[in-house]
């Protein structure tokens, strides 16, 4: 596994390449291949990921290219926001990166989004690659080229398309992820097998003992296969326009959930909430079984999401779902199950079916 790649495409042509790895090492020679040499590279990253890789991929990579410099932001969530991007542009016009430089994104899916969505948009868009650390990121946020920031209180509503030349995954990074991050991407992993591969699903549930104790290579595998199925919907729609808005099965609840609890939850963990109540409401509406919703309920609550606290009020949940940018015209596109392992879109959940799947999460 540690050599494998897949190649995103567009219309039939390669894009980018998606590298599994064991170090850091075979990086310097995924960048030669992108004309490196005569480049200059920035490495973005944040606070908390910089004193475990910036000083390793910097070595790694520095034979690469012509010079590499370093941008260090505060970590967390509230910082994916315009200000941060703000000090990106100054520091990258500062160190006189032109069209034919290159930024990399080292981190989570807050360093990823931002990054590409300062590649987006610095001289009206240069290269960036990603360099994810975080399970989440590795199978969701990484590939696809959708990147952005939060605006005030409105979750990613400023963002572009921007595909990256290159999603460099060191699978080594995953022994150094606290427990919590962890279950974040495997909140994303069980999102894919229910949306898009039944089969995938079973072999979740059939490995959950390996998966919770990190078998190596049973996550190369799990990560591998969720990463065809992201490719494969990616290449079918890179913009959004259909069968990609199905990768937002659990995340108009799970943003809300999200914003309400004031980033208190990270991201996965409101996403997998936001799973459970999709379940229920496909459920609700008759699509699957309630046999069906229970078993993968379980199946997303033994990896050991949080409950939401009693305190908390369902209908102001809701409320935030009116703000969600995949509104259209005053409607919540949701997306719920057909069948397992088939999603779709409905305009036809109402809030009371809302109201009622939230209440199921709370302890």
């Amino acid at each position: 596994m540690a050599e494998k790649r897949l190649t995103v495409n567009q219309n039939e042509v390669p894009i980018y390449d998606i590298v599994f790895e064991d170090s850091f090492l075979p990086l310097k020679e995924e960048l030669l291949k992108l004309h490196s040499e005569n480049r200059k590279i920035c490495i973005i990253t944040e606070t908390r990921v910089a004193p475990l890789y910036l000083e390793e991929v910097k070595k790694a990579i520095e034979p690469a290219c012509k010079t590499v410099c370093s941008f260090l932001f505060e970590a967390g969530e509230e910082n994916k926001n315009l200000d941060t991007v703000s000090d990106l542009y100054e520091f990258l016009i500062q160190n006189q990166f032109d069209r034919k430089d290159l930024l990399l994104a080292l981190g989570g899916g807050v360093t990823g989004d931002l990054t590409g969505f300062g590649a987006a948009t610095y001289l009206r868009g240069i290269d960036f690659i990603q360099v994810p650390t975080t399970l989440l990121a590795q199978v969701d946020s990484s590939i696809g080229g959708k990147t952005g920031v939060d605006f005030r209180a409105y979750k990613n509503m400023v963002g572009a398309f921007h595909m990256p030349k290159l999603v460099y995954m060191n699978m080594e990074v995953l022994k150094t992820l606290p427990e919590r991050e962890f279950n974040c991407g495997l909140g994303e992993i069980i999102k894919h097998g229910l949306i898009k591969d039944k089969a995938y699903l079973d072999y979740i549930e059939e490995q959950k003992e390996e998966i919770k104790n990190k078998n190596p290579e049973v996550l190369k595998e799990l990560i591998y296969g969720s990463c065809v199925i992201k490719k494969g919907v990616v290449e079918r729609d890179p913009k959004e326009q259909g069968e990609r808005a199905m990768l937002n099965f659990g995340h108009t609840l799970g943003h809300a959930i999200e914003k309400k609890m004031n980033f208190e939850l990270l991201h996965g963990e409101c996403v997998a909430l936001g799973c459970m109540a999709a379940l229920f409401i496909s459920c609700k509406m008759g699509n699957i079984s309630k046999e069906e919703c229970e078993k993968y309920c379980s199946l997303i609550r033994w990896f050991g999401y949080p409950s939401l606290p009693r305190d908390i009020s369902a209908r102001e949940i809701v409320a935030i779902t009116k703000l969600d940018k995949k509104m259209e015209h005053g409607v919540v596109k949701f997306i719920v199950l057909k069948e397992l392992g088939e999603a779709q879109i409905v305009k036809t959940v109402t809030d009371d079916m809302m109201e009622e799947a939230i209440l199921t999460l709370i302890s």
